[in-house]
């Protein structure tokens, strides 16, 4: 999508019907943008066809223009995704920083996502420590946190984190469902012997050292994992990570492998859950 490349508040004129386009390469943001905003309206879904990423954004590939000496930590682009679906994304394959994110990968920069529907994404089925079929997030600018609100992440399949997947990165998620998810990897992190690794966060996946997760007002149901945390795995390396459940449901998240708490796999200083 060229649009995506040249910034800026991005909307689509297809009319009052929905709308679906079908991208024929993934829609890359450019990093001397400072702001891009996609707005579907409410009408327009985005589809991979099964076939490619739909977003990428990636402050340290110097193909999209390295505008900074310190890639990892930039203010810009900003990135904000609204009143759309994304569906059909995979990024199976991709290899750039440890690939996965299905229908979005954001590097560096900022990420907040809107009243947005993922549905169906895939990233590689196996590898310790990749993830995210519908979103993976790394380096956001100054530690500040993905948001997450009002939107829908379902029918997602990856080796980990089949919705969401980070390392070392801070989320604010809020009134959103996740379900259907399926993190489908075989081994765990670090991966067993004879294993390729993965399987854990059915829904969520969250590694690295000081970072912090809150999820406010959502629901968690039906989502998988084959090894550890059906819905969630939260794992602050240094233990300074803290993980804080507000008002949100987890109801029939199944571990094949392994969970300290229903649905969740913990590890880190504090875990709040406030009903």
């Amino acid at each position: 999508m060229k649009a995506v490349a040249k910034g800026g508040v991005i909307r689509f004129r297809c009319g009052e019907k929905s709308h679906t386009i079908v991208l024929t390469r993934t829609a890359k943001v450019v990093n001397t943008s400072k702001r891009v905003v996609l707005d579907g309206g409410g009408r327009i879904t985005l589809s991979g066809a099964g076939k490619r990423r739909i977003l990428y954004q990636d402050t340290c590939d110097r193909r999209q223009r390295w505008t900074t000496s310190h890639c990892d930590d930039q203010a810009t682009p900003a990135l904000t995704v609204q009143n759309l679906t994304l569906a059909d994304g995979d990024a199976t394959g991709e290899r750039t920083d440890g690939g996965g994110g299905g229908a979005i990968f954001a590097r560096g920069g900022r990420l907040k996502i809107v009243d947005t529907t993922f549905k169906d994404n895939r990233c590689d089925p196996t590898g310790p420590d990749l993830g995210g079929a519908a979103v993976r997030a790394l380096s956001q600018y100054h530690g500040r946190p993905v948001v997450v609100s009002r939107s829908t992440l379902t029918g997602g399949a990856c080796s980990n984190g089949a919705a969401i997947s980070s390392i070392g990165v801070s989320w604010e998620i809020r009134d959103s469902v996740f379900t259907g998810n399926r993190a489908i990897g075989h081994g765990a992190n670090p991966a067993k012997a004879n294993t390729p690794g993965g399987g854990s966060g059915g829904a969520m996946y969250f590694d690295g050292n000081t970072f912090t997760v809150t999820v406010t007002g959502s629901r968690l149901e039906g989502n998988h994992a084959r090894e550890g945390g059906g819905a969630i795995f939260f794992v602050s390396n240094d233990r300074s990570g803290t993980l804080t459940l507000t008002h949100s449901t987890l109801k029939d998240n199944p571990s094949d492998g392994f969970e300290n708490s229903p649905g969740i796999f913990f590890l880190g200083r504090e875990q709040h859950v406030i009903h």
